[in-house]
């Protein structure tokens, strides 16, 4: 047997900019590493050791297939409490992170043919999860003088009788930008008129630093499906939880679906998860400082090297840098600044076509390591 008797769809592997860029990275020494989306913080202690007794309590077993119990109305308690949205524990399911709701869903809603809109620059995941669906991916333009928010007129000419979905990522990865209430209200008015459904990926919304984040289900709760995770509100990477929250028949369509996959979500992340939404409030503002601090010293940086800009991020983790003062597009940029500084960064085309003209810098090292890298990056010349 040999990779000729692999599926065909896998055997001609696309080209990966990503794995290209950390392939190289691996035999760099000295290297400053801010490609991943994986904080340098570790998760509390107090979440840690709260979970620990629960395992060592006994709860190592199978959680109900939505999940435990006492997840669901962590996480209904925690919408309530945050935002004064009530949902029923029969619209929430445990997953393992976002991504695996992602799945999910599309694989709930999507017929072979269906179209699912993209803005971009996107997480990379998006458009493989589309077509695995048997989706069409519709991607839309956003740019950085609308500060990366999406043109209602571009989505709505994007909308056709064939669409079914809507990705929706505020506060956004990779380029930092949290839309407005006034374009969620638009949104949700199109995909009223319009019946298709509203995959709102809210990973980064304690991320949000100019306002009060608000979840895209205020507005359009029956089009919407919520798509939430632990990992960055509460540095929880490694735990792999998240969950979804929708209408009722959409969970108990994805309980079938995943009966094959994963059944639950692990018990122990489950119980840490459990700890960690009934304290957000005391854990949530410690992560979104030190990460809000890193990203105004990126900005500051950027600022005082003549080939790169950026728009401050309003949200999430990252940096999206506008590099057209070096004269080149994202890849090649990567792979010289990578050779010359052995700084890390993601080529913006990862994220799209839109994104050739960037980099993305995930800010999870100190600022120690920062100042080392941007003063690294200042002494390039092009």
């Amino acid at each position: 047997m040999n990779a000729s008797n692999l599926a065909k769809k896998y055997q001609q592997a696309p080209v990966n900019i990503l794995s290209q860029i950390t392939t190289i990275a691996k035999t760099t020494p000295n290297l400053i590493d801010f490609s991943i989306g994986d904080p340098d913080l570790i998760t509390d202690q107090a979440i840690i050791e709260a979970s620990f007794v629960d395992v060592r309590g006994g709860q190592t077993k199978y959680t109900e297939a939505s999940g435990d119990i006492e997840l669901l109305e962590a996480i209904a308690n925690y919408y309530k409490r945050t935002y004064d949205l009530a949902f029923e524990t029969n619209e929430i399911r445990a997953t393992v992170g976002a991504c695996h709701g992602m799945y999910l869903a599309l694989q709930a809603i999507i017929d072979a043919g269906d179209e699912v809109i993209i803005h971009e620059p996107y997480f990379t995941p998006y458009k493989d999860q589309v077509l695995a669906a048997g989706g069409v991916p519709v991607f839309i333009p956003t740019y950085e003088k609308d500060d990366f928010a999406i043109n209602l007129d571009i989505l709505a000419a994007a909308i056709t009788d064939k669409t079914k979905a809507l990705i929706l990522n505020s506060p956004n990865n990779p380029t930092g930008a949290v839309f407005s209430k006034e374009v969620f209200q638009k949104i949700a008015e199109l995909a009223e008129k319009h019946n298709f459904y509203i995959l709102s990926d809210e990973v980064y919304d304690g991320f949000s630093f100019q306002e009060k984040f608000t979840p895209m289900a205020t507005f359009a709760p029956k089009h919407t499906i919520t798509l939430g995770s632990l990992s960055k509100n509460f540095a929880m990477t490694g735990w792999r939880i998240g969950y979804m929250i929708a209408e009722n028949y959409i969970i108990e369509t994805v309980k079938s679906i995943n009966e094959g996959i994963t059944f639950s979500a692990p018990t122990p992340s489950q119980r840490a998860a459990i700890h960690a939404l009934n304290g957000a409030e005391g854990f949530i503002p410690t992560v979104t400082k030190t990460f809000q601090e890193r990203l105004e010293y990126a900005d500051k940086r950027v600022s005082e090297i003549p080939y790169l800009s950026m728009r401050p991020a309003k949200g999430t983790i990252y940096a999206f840098i506008n590099i057209s003062g070096s004269g080149m597009t994202s890849v090649p940029f990567c792979e010289y600044v990578l050779k010359e500084t052995q700084v890390l960064l993601i080529p913006g085309l990862a994220f799209g076509d839109t994104g050739d003209n960037y980099v993305r810098l995930a800010a999870t090292q100190s600022l120690d390591v920062l100042e080392e890298a941007f003063d690294r990056l200042a002494k390039l010349t092009f």
